[in-house]
């Protein structure tokens, strides 16, 4: 046992940060499913608004972790980890909320398919973080490093999706210059948040080579 980990085991410990950073990740995967809706024919004005509420509430989970921060002396991993982990779950939040509000200010009538498979593969991702994530709490360190290789083949596939329709964007002759770019904004936007995902996943598998 090194000696940050016998300090650890002999002064009282918060383990608050782990319900934290759980409830971020199900407010993600909240957020994540409220942004699928509109697959389903829901108003895009309703579907910001979900978002946007979803996205307040996991600002004030940054927040509050931001004040345990300040005030917990041992904290049950690096405090410096779980400010990396809590900012790079927000990140996905605030990205998924991005996009929400792209739909309004560019005037997404309906989701083109390749957007509607994006949001898909982002419910999948952020499913399996919210899933996953407190096997930190538990210490299954196993589960953390096979959540990384499940958070990749779902980037990997996502990559894919999006290569390929902003070639179809660009190669369709018929497409007005208004549609192309906007459409192009909503993919890079869904792209970007499946790739936070992976970022967490990596955070947690490094956490879990640390720990374990």
């Amino acid at each position: 046992m090194g000696m940050q980990d016998m300090i650890r085991w002999l002064l009282p410990r918060e383990d608050v940060f782990y319900g934290l950073l759980e409830r971020q990740s199900e407010l993600l995967d909240a957020a994540a499913r409220a942004l699928a809706e509109f697959s389903n024919g829901v108003p895009a004005e309703q579907i910001r608004d979900s978002v946007q509420k979803l996205e307040h509430e996991a600002d004030a989970i940054v927040y509050e972790i931001e004040e345990q921060l300040a005030k917990v002396f041992v904290t049950p991993i690096d405090r410096e980890d779980i400010q990396l982990l809590a900012s790079s779950i927000d990140d996905i939040v605030d990205l998924i909320n991005l996009t929400a509000r792209t739909f309004v200010l560019f005037g997404v009538p309906k989701p083109t398919p390749p957007m509607a498979e994006l949001m898909q593969i982002l419910v999948k991702t952020a499913g399996v973080l919210r899933a996953e994530l407190p096997a930190l709490r538990r210490h299954e360190y196993s589960k953390l490093i096979a959540l990384g290789r499940t958070i990749k083949v779902h980037e990997k596939e996502a990559d894919q999706v999006f290569r390929n329709a902003v070639s179809a964007l660009f190669h369709d002759p018929d497409i007005d210059a208004k549609v192309l770019l906007r459409d192009k904004e909503v993919l890079e936007d869904l792209e970007s948040a499946i790739d936070r995902c992976e970022t967490v996943a990596e955070r947690l598998k490094n956490l879990a080579v640390k720990h374990g």
